[in-house]
């Protein structure tokens, strides 16, 4: 399937977002491989929304004496860290949190951990999959970085968070 390349006008953020997720929700439709959705998400939102330096997924993983950690899955950007314990930096702690943070300055976020020092705001959201049991399960997180002070809102949580919802949705993780 292909593609076409869109504008999304960001003047009206929730307006875009709704697009964006439109077109997200397609570009997956029929597709279940996690490692090629999350792909293909993150050239999408990287193309899409503007300001950015880095946009893309951890996964949860365990090194080799059993510590539980979250390792680079696709991306877009420059190179990354490839490993990030659970609890450190914005990742490791929205992963425990299981809550989207939103960091306006990551010089001033405690434990901050320098992937890009071109970075300069960050937002993360966690991937959580409910279960059959109901019990929501942590598959891991969306990673979107900025070289601009601020540059994420409560807009932004919102529409990162809809398009983290389908993403999730559309594909089989692996286990925790």
């Amino acid at each position: 399937m292909s593609h076409a390349i869109t504008h999304y006008d960001f003047a009206d953020k929730p307006r875009a977002y709704r697009e964006l997720a439109r077109d997200l929700a397609a570009l997956l439709a029929g597709e279940r491989d996690w490692i090629a959705n999350a792909a293909n998400a993150a050239a999408l939102i990287f193309s899409a929304l503007p300001d950015l330096n880095w946009a893309g997924f951890y996964v949860p993983a365990r090194t080799a004496g059993g510590a539980r950690e979250l390792i680079v899955g696709p991306f877009q950007g420059r190179p990354a860290c490839v490993r990030i314990p659970i609890g450190d930096g914005v990742c490791g702690t929205a992963a425990v949190r299981r809550e989207t943070i939103v960091v306006p300055d990551v010089n001033a976020f405690d434990g901050h951990i320098a992937c890009d020092s071109a970075s300069r705001s960050e937002i993360v959201v966690p991937l959580l999959r409910t279960g059959v049991s109901g019990a929501a399960a942590f598959v891991g997180v969306l990673d979107v970085d900025s070289p601009r002070l601020a540059r994420f809102d409560d807009a932004d949580r919102a529409g990162l968070e809809a398009l983290a919802a389908i993403i999730t949705a559309a594909s089989d993780w692996p286990a925790p």
